[in-house]
């Protein structure tokens, strides 16, 4: 259910056809994530002079904020060849072993859904990224044996929603490990112009400013939201966009003022109708809105969270007094016991 959503941070097949056009080629070109970006063109210009190959990276947070275009950065940035795979996409050995030994001097190897990859496949991966050496066995029972096979040097680069999933040996390979957090408004607004001005879209500051309040802080639901957006304008206005056509055309959307669906909201006001505000386990919660429990905590939590209109607690979630006031609602004299404790 979640990943047919507008403001989902998942990819979605109608995203496939811009996504390539839309991505920054270079650091310098890659909006947001300031710090991030620092340490990142720090390790690739030490690891350039040295003429070796960058240490393993781990790159963390929602869906939707950039994991596998700085991947590709980083193999612009020190000029070698990109390859990728995904965790669920990989399910024997065999597959995995003929990845890492085809793998060239150097080259980058992004791995999307790290944390999706099966244990046993896991175990191939660590001499891997700890020596560049790979063991297999030839053979089959008594007459079985091990081999040990030299790889190149190369970078792994691995990318996951849910860190906290990571086993602790995997975790332990990678040298940089690197979150990467909801973008600010301001920077939001620079994703919509830029985006704009590759798809030769006609944008106001105004339109801007309103589209990337309604984006979650997410560049891929920034950019989405700019085509729909552009669809309206083309049909029921000049082509332009200005404050007034986004607005109009993003509350037809039922994406609101701060960016929430009617998932979101439905989430919300049944912990604040059903359940007195919380605290209310997430199984319960699922349960409710018939939706899936890790669905819940990996797509829909984060962003609430994030601008505060959600609590979690040793017993529950809690709706917050933002939600309450966005919402248009009072909290009950049970509920602000909880919410004012």
């Amino acid at each position: 259910m979640a990943k047919s959503r507008i403001v989902t941070g998942q990819a979605l097949e109608e995203d496939s056809r811009f996504d390539l056009s839309l991505r920054p080629r270079a650091l310098a070109d890659f909006i947001g994530q300031r710090s991030l970006k620092e340490n990142l063109s720090i390790a690739i210009e030490a690891a350039k002079s040295r003429a070796e190959a960058l240490d393993h990276i781990l790159l963390y947070g929602p869906p939707g904020l950039g994991k596998t275009t700085l991947a590709t950065i980083i193999a612009n940035e020190l000029g070698v060849g990109f390859r990728s795979t995904a965790g669920p996409a990989i399910q024997i050995k065999g597959d995995l072993t003929a990845i890492l030994t085809n793998v060239e001097r150097h080259e980058v190897m992004f791995f999307d859904e790290v944390h999706r990859l099966q244990p046993q496949l896991e175990e191939i991966l660590y001499p891997a990224l700890e020596d560049f050496q790979l063991d297999i066995i030839i053979g089959q029972g008594p007459s079985a044996r091990s081999h040990t096979l030299t790889l190149q040097p190369f970078t792994f680069i691995g990318a996951t929603t849910r860190i906290g999933l990571l086993s602790g040996p995997l975790r332990s390979r990678f040298g940089i490990v690197l979150r990467l957090d909801f973008y600010d408004q301001e920077d939001m607004e620079q994703v919509v112009k830029r985006s704009a001005k590759i798809l030769e879209i006609p944008l106001d500051e105004g339109g801007a400013r309103e589209i990337g309040a309604r984006s979650r802080g997410t560049p891929r639901i920034a950019n989405r939201l700019l085509r729909r957006v552009r669809d309206y304008a083309q049909v029921r206005a000049d082509g332009r966009i200005n404050t007034d056509v986004a607005r109009e055309s993003l509350d037809k959307l039922a994406v609101d003022a701060h960016g929430l669906d009617e998932m979101d909201r439905q989430l919300l006001l049944t912990i604040i109708g059903k359940y007195e505000g919380g605290p209310v386990g997430l199984n319960t919660i699922a349960a409710s809105i018939s939706e899936e429990a890790d669905a819940i905590e990996e797509i829909y939590e984060p962003y609430l969270l994030q601008i505060g209109f959600l609590n979690r607690t040793p017993r529950g979630r809690v709706a917050t007094p933002l939600a309450y006031k966005h919402l248009g609602r009072e909290p009950s004299r049970e509920s602000q016991k909880t919410l004012f404790q």
